[in-house]
């Protein structure tokens, strides 16, 4: 086990944060926690594959980065405490200081790992409060149950409000997944959705001369004004007064003329239950199981055996339905020979035996092309040639597959591109009945395969930076106007290449975002034991939605909602009307069960002059610095963009 920096391999005091993790969600957390928050941070990592001096050269490495996430420290602010350790045992928990931590943040990509140190960690500490990054919602849900039953069981009488965020469960892919989606979908909405809330901020364009553009419910944000120039970056928190404005107030609003915004435009609430729309691939219904020329030759031979009915009824002037048996005897050849019958009769029998002939093919067919389909339905589908307008999503791993759940549940036609047959989301695209494109995105002809060319934009989410990229370039080259969008690790890379687009291709929009920075500030929101709602990316910063209890809040108890309001800071966006004992305790979760019983109490557009009450409970849109402030810590003035 190493620490590094030497000066702080004493344990930490008691109040600090525990970050643990492999991945650059692990980095930004712990930049997030000491740059916003100012929280004392431990970040526990895995050791380099080298020892001693290689080892010592990774932590220096990975310090440098986490620094540069937290900009220039002031001079209070220590560093975070950087400690290498093969695995979480109690050991290594216990160095790293769990038994006095506030928080501990388990982000590995590992669940097994996750859970097995979440275990550990609460019976060394009932009262810590543990942030989980877990990929299964279900499991997820009873890890949380359990461990909260852990703490009440260790201290009795614990407070019920500290056990609502005892233990908050995480997907970086959930959390990230509405921003991707709605990036992809450049002009619509950007939504973030929770027990059934559902949040549409829009991006509007200025308005013409003379037109006043419509605030919606409210303005989230103005865009930067540098956003029209085809070199110009995406404004963050480094580009001052010409960079993105949240949350402003309705003088800004109204100065800020040639200005984009960010309006949200409606609030709903959306059922459990899917549309009926939504079910392709659950059933069989009859156009998918027989095509429109067997049906049709099926139709045809049904009206000639009617014919056949009727003509027989006339003929041996008898009831109907004996007329009616009679013409199917004879048609699947199991009646006597009209030998001693009329003429008339003995034709009708022969022609009622050749549409017999005529039948059994059509139900032969009937039959293989039903088989057909049974069979196929385990199998992707292909593109079809006359798709146009859709989403070209390249990988289907985690974040893909959850960004596609998103997609089809807005109801937007989607092609998949995924080398693996065996990825993560390939049940999902052929349970949705999804088509994908099983190939290397890099080979001539995968691209095209997917209808690169007609398609509404390009959203690249594999793990390969290298790969998203040459897959962007490739698609300009075939549609310069396509919208792409691109998941980028590294800042001053996605700053590259997104100035680098936008001049080659000035009409056509560019995006770049990094995963761990959108759920960065989710998880060190849930840290500091709030409810985060959801993250919407404003150009390259962030705009989070929070659940929060007005006691305890100066800035907010006692005051009216319009006096609440701190423009660049929060804004009440709802309120929460039910009695404390009726209200749903985590916001932030999707019930897998009916509902509809559940007490109704967001109000939102709450009255101006509404004075907030201790014990109600509001919905907020604020910034990272806004949250830091309302959890009485004053928040630091960043001096780099965290990046997208």
């Amino acid at each position: 086990m190493t620490v590094f920096p030497q000066r702080s391999r004493q344990a930490p005091g008691s109040g600090h944060m525990i970050v643990c993790g492999d991945d650059a969600l692990a980095e930004r957390l712990a930049g997030e926690l000491t740059s916003v928050y100012r929280e004392r941070v431990t970040l526990v990592v895995p050791p380099a594959p080298g020892t001693g001096t290689v080892a010592r050269a990774r932590a220096s490495a990975l310090l440098g980065r986490v620094q540069s996430v937290i900009g220039r420290a002031d001079a209070g602010t220590d560093a975070p405490r950087v400690l290498e350790a093969p695995e979480l045992d109690e050991g290594v928990l216990a160095e790293a200081g769990v038994g006095g931590a506030a928080a501990l943040a388990l982000v590995h990509e590992d669940d097994e790992a996750n859970i097995r140190a979440a275990l550990v960690a609460r019976r060394l500490n009932p009262r810590l409060r543990l942030v989980i990054r877990l990929y299964n919602r279900k499991l997820g849900q009873h890890l949380e149950e359990l461990l909260d039953q852990a703490a009440a069981l260790a201290v009795p009488g614990l407070d019920p409000a500290a056990l609502d965020t005892s233990t908050t469960v995480l997907s970086d892919a959930d959390t990230a997944a509405p921003a991707l989606a709605a990036t992809a979908v450049a002009g619509t909405s950007k939504v973030v959705q929770a027990d059934g809330l559902l949040l549409r901020a829009v991006e509007r364009t200025p308005p013409a001369a003379g037109e006043v553009a419509d605030p919606g419910l409210c303005t989230l944000a103005l865009l930067s004004s540098t956003t029209d120039d085809p070199a110009g970056a995406e404004g963050s928190d480094a580009s001052g007064r010409e960079g993105p404005t949240l949350l402003p107030d309705d003088e800004t609003v109204a100065a800020a003329t040639g200005r984009g915004t960010v309006v949200l435009e409606t609030v709903t609430h959306t059922g459990t239950a899917p549309p009926p729309g939504r079910l392709a691939g659950r059933g069989w219904p009859l156009t998918t199981l027989f095509p429109a020329r067997l049906r049709w030759t099926l139709a045809g031979l049904v009206t000639c055996v009617l014919a056949l009915a009727v003509a027989t009824s006339l003929t041996i002037d008898g009831h109907p339905l004996h007329a009616a048996y009679l013409t199917l005897l004879d048609l699947f050849a199991i009646n006597d020979p009209a030998l001693d019958e009329p003429t008339s009769r003995q034709v009708l029998q022969l022609l009622a035996g050749l549409a017999g002939l005529l039948f059994l093919p059509v139900l032969l067919a009937a039959a293989l092309e039903a088989f057909g389909t049974f069979r196929t339905a385990s199998a992707l589908r292909r593109p079809p040639r006359s798709l146009s307008g859709h989403i070209v999503l390249l990988g289907l791993g985690k974040i893909g597959t959850r960004v596609l759940s998103r997609l089809h549940e807005l109801g937007i036609p989607v092609v998949c591109v995924e080398e693996d047959p065996e990825a993560r989301g390939i049940p999902l695209a052929r349970r949705l009945r999804v088509p994908t494109v099983v190939g290397d995105v890099t080979q001539e002809g995968v691209l095209e395969a997917a209808g690169v060319d007609r398609a509404h934009a390009l959203l690249a989410l594999t793990s390969s930076d290298t790969t998203n990229l040459e897959a962007a370039l490739y698609a300009r080259s075939v549609a310069a106007r396509l919208r792409v969008a691109l998941r980028l690790y590294d800042d001053d890379f996605a700053t590259a290449v997104h100035r680098t687009l936008r001049a080659a291709h000035p009409h056509a929009l560019t995006r770049s975002r990094s995963v761990s920075t959108l759920a960065a500030p989710a998880f060190a929101g849930a840290m500091m034991g709030r409810q985060i709602l959801g993250a919407i990316p404003v150009e390259r910063r962030v705009l989070l939605f929070a659940a929060l209890n007005v006691a305890g809040h100066p800035q907010l108890e006692g005051r009216t909602v319009a006096e609440s309001f701190r423009p660049g800071a929060w804004r009440v966006l709802a309120l929460d009307t039910a009695a404390p004992d009726d209200r749903l305790p985590d916001l932030a979760t999707t019930p897998d069960h009916d509902d509809t019983g559940r007490p109704a109490g967001l109000v939102w557009e709450p009255h101006p002059g509404y004075v907030l009450r201790p014990q109600d409970r509001v919905v907020l849109a604020t910034t990272r610095q806004g949250l830091a402030e309302l959890l009485g810590r004053r928040p630091r003035v960043r001096t780099q963009s965290p990046g997208f």
